[in-house]
């Protein structure tokens, strides 16, 4: 079966919307299948295995047959166990969001009945359980079956193994017989024959096999991360490992624009890829990756369809894959030509739920590790410059500079001093020199794809070992660089040219903030010198050690920029970060008031 839009479905406005937003880009085989004749109504039986995206396949027409104005369950989905019954109402949650007044409610046991209960007398038009607990509400007289539309049982063979079978006719007995009816499972035994034989009427039999699944080259594991340190974990993994070449997938475009805007903050080669970029600036950012100019490409699942790379050391899956075909897909780029690849996915809560679903579709073992910690990290690295520093010392081919380190010795200073010296030189970093002139606004998608500054990799001299590039940031503190310690009076003056404040839609900004609890300090760099939100983030919870939820709204100006601290944190960040090497320019901060 071959994939489709979503376009070609003949979805609502509002669902395509909504797939969008998820960053669905294109229906899986078993959506592709299914959706078109689910919307005409007929009943369907659908074999396919779990984590092939079937839960999408039968959410969308559920929730386009809800009608809003109806105060009563309208679609009765069936799941054996509460973490699917949970994982599937999330899903119809972010799938009807455009929806307007589509509820949805998850009823399983362990789970309070008063919230149960309201829910289902305010009239929850998509109900989402376990077979004991409808039962329980059923016998209750909680819930009514009167109004539904569409009954979906999913994972039925689980369901019979579990010893729901009684509970699940008595279940479909209570509804309509006018209803309409869906069945997945991945195998159909005779109870189930036999319970869609009583219960279906013609339906519709779709089958996907799934093939070749298994990935011997690939070494899989995952981490349990909390979203809001996915991307100190994933520069932890980087540096810990030297990886030089690798893919990242996020689900949506927003994220590979987020994502790769904090890559490259923090000193990455990164660039971006998805559906909204021109093709010729897909096609360059591409050449660019074939060819190594680039590290790291974050991409979506169909913008990276075409990229056929063998070399690639490394995928992340920044965000779980959808399902477990799209996993494959992912992970299949690395580990090619023989090659022993490194597949790494990170997940958030329940999505561990999600990642066993795949790991039963892919047949195949995802090892969980350990998050590294920084002084591992920095241990490796150190570890990683020492075998380096040996290996150039026992060959002897390197430039000698006899005559330099007499003249350092004959100034007095040690030979172990002298060497020192060199290694923190090796591992600090230079700041650029500061351009006159206002530069050109940052293009909208990808302007590391035409900085023709930057010299091809083929021109530029080998990449330094881990130890030569601890410091990713930009940025540098004032006893590195020489200037002047920060004052102690947090009201320090900044560079900036008095006058009216707007931002770019004409909107006078104030120099104090609109939100409680937050202090407007005020920066004397700005959108012409190439500095973006996430570069200020990144000093500031980098070098000023704030929490990231400390720091606020940020308006750039041309030539400085605003941003809300959080009270407490204030001072600190005045007092670090005043006077540090910044993107090459000296940073002047202080209050905007």
């Amino acid at each position: 079966m071959q994939k489709k839009l979503f376009t070609e479905l003949g979805l609502s406005p509002e669902l395509l919307k909504a797939v969008a937003k998820l960053g669905f880009e294109q229906a899986t085989p078993v959506q592709s299948a299914a959706i078109p004749p689910l919307l005409t109504g007929v009943d369907l039986i659908g074999q396919s295995q779990t984590g092939s995206g079937k839960t999408a396949a039968f959410a969308i027409p559920a929730i386009e047959r809800v009608d809003p104005s109806i105060a009563a369950t309208q679609i009765i989905i069936l799941c054996p166990t509460r973490e699917l019954a949970m994982q599937v109402a999330e899903e119809v949650a972010k799938l009807a969001f455009f929806k307007r007044g589509v509820r949805e409610l998850p009823i399983y046991g362990g789970q309070s009945y008063q919230r149960q209960f309201r829910g289902l007398q305010q009239g929850a038009h998509i109900v989402i359980g376990t077979p004991g607990r409808v039962m329980d509400h059923l016998d209750r007289g909680t819930l009514r079956l009167d109004a539904v539309k569409m009954v979906i049982l999913d994972e039925a063979d689980r369901m019979l193994d579990m010893g729901f079978i009684d509970d699940i006719k008595k279940i479909l007995t209570h509804a309509p017989a006018d209803r309409q009816t869906l069945l997945f499972s991945a195998t159909l035994p005779r109870p189930i024959l036999q319970l869609i034989k009583s219960f279906t009427r013609d339906p519709v039999n779709i089958r996907i096999e799934s093939a070749a699944l298994t990935l011997p080259t690939t070494d899989q594991t995952y981490y349990e991360v909390d979203r809001r340190s996915k991307l100190e974990v994933l520069c932890r993994l980087i540096d810990l490992h030297d990886f030089k070449f690798g893919l990242i997938f996020c689900s949506t475009k927003m994220m590979v624009d987020e994502l790769t805007e904090h890559l490259a903050a923090r000193g990455y080669d990164a660039d971006k890829l998805h559906g909204d970029m021109t093709q010729a600036m897909r096609e360059r950012v591409m050449a660019r990756f074939r060819r190594h100019a680039i590290e790291f490409l974050v991409a979506t699942d169909v913008a990276a369809r075409g990229l056929d790379v063998d070399d690639i050391e490394v995928v992340f899956n920044y965000d779980v894959p959808h399902d477990g075909e799209d996993y494959v897909h992912r992970i299949g780029r690395t580990g090619r030509a023989g090659r022993t690849g490194r597949a790494i996915t990170f997940v958030a809560g329940r999505e561990i739920y999600k990642l066993q679903d795949i790991a039963r579709f892919t047949k195949g073992r995802i090892r969980r590790e350990r998050i590294p910690s920084e002084d591992e990290v920095e241990q490796k690295r150190a570890s990683t410059f020492f075998d380096s520093l040996s290996e150039v010392l026992q060959k002897g081919k390197y430039q000698r500079h006899d005559a330099l380190i007499s003249q350092l010795l004959d100034e007095g200073h040690a030979p172990t001093d002298i060497a020192s010296a060199l290694i923190h030189l090796l591992g600090a970093e230079k700041p650029k020199p500061a351009e006159p002139g206002p530069r050109s606004e940052r293009p909208e998608y990808s302007d590391r794809s035409d900085r023709s500054h930057r010299p091809e990799r083929s021109d530029r001299p080998e990449r330094p070992s881990q130890k030569q590039r601890p410091a990713r940031k930009e940025y540098s503190t004032p006893r590195e660089e020489g200037h002047a310690s920060p004052r102690e009076d947090d009201s320090l003056p900044i560079d900036a040219p008095p006058g009216r404040r707007e931002d770019r839609s004409g909107r006078e900004i104030s120099a104090v903030s609109e939100e409680p609890g937050m202090i407007r300090l005020a920066l004397n760099v700005g959108r012409q010198h190439k500095i973006g939100p996430a570069d200020i983030v990144g000093v500031m919870v980098n070098l000023g050690k704030l929490p990231k939820a400390a720091v606020g709204a940020i308006h750039l100006f041309p030539r400085e920029c605003f941003v809300d601290v959080s009270d407490e944190f204030a001072n600190r960040v005045v007092k670090k970060l005043h006077g540090i090497r910044f993107k090459g320019y000296q940073l002047a901060i202080g209050r905007a008031a």
